[in-house]
């Protein structure tokens, strides 16, 4: 599966901020999750709350954050995601999120999820979820298998 990207725009909030006037680092985790529902819903064409209504989860495993530089109240900040799938039952979001105006780097991270049931059992990703990935928007088509090769 070649990567998927989604780009979000999100701006400061004066609740983000710490006594020193910049985002408090873990307001970037929130802003992963918001991006990645986001993603989801104009990626696959239906929102989180869908998948998980099919009896599909995706709680992160694994989180990291590189904190390179500052964002400050009102700033207005675009967070691009890329999708990649990592292992059998695994999906990996990678972020980046940049000043709107300069292309400033303010976090590089990223978050994994895996699959799991309504019951918290890790799953095999679905056929559908696969299939929607396949028709993502942005994504190339899979190859005409009703050509032979001459």
């Amino acid at each position: 599966m070649q990567p998927l990207t989604h780009r979000h725009t999100v701006r400061v909030r004066y609740a983000e901020t710490d006594q020193m006037g910049t985002f408090y680092h873990a307001r970037a985790l929130d802003w992963f999750e918001c991006t990645r529902s986001e993603f989801i819903r104009a990626r696959l064409g239906l929102s989180y709350a869908e998948v998980e209504a099919r009896g599909v989860f995706l709680p992160v495993i694994e989180a990291h954050l590189r904190l390179v530089g500052r964002a400050r109240y009102d700033d207005l900040l675009t967070i691009d995601a890329t999708l990649n799938r990592q292992g059998r039952a695994q999906l990996r979001f990678d972020m980046e999120v940049r000043h709107a105006d300069s292309g400033q780097l303010v976090v590089k991270g990223y978050t994994v999820h895996a699959f799991v049931d309504t019951h918290g059992r890790p799953i095999r990703p679905p056929a559908w979820f696969l299939a929607l990935l396949e028709r993502a928007p942005g994504h190339p088509p899979p190859p005409d298998s009703s050509r032979t090769a001459r």
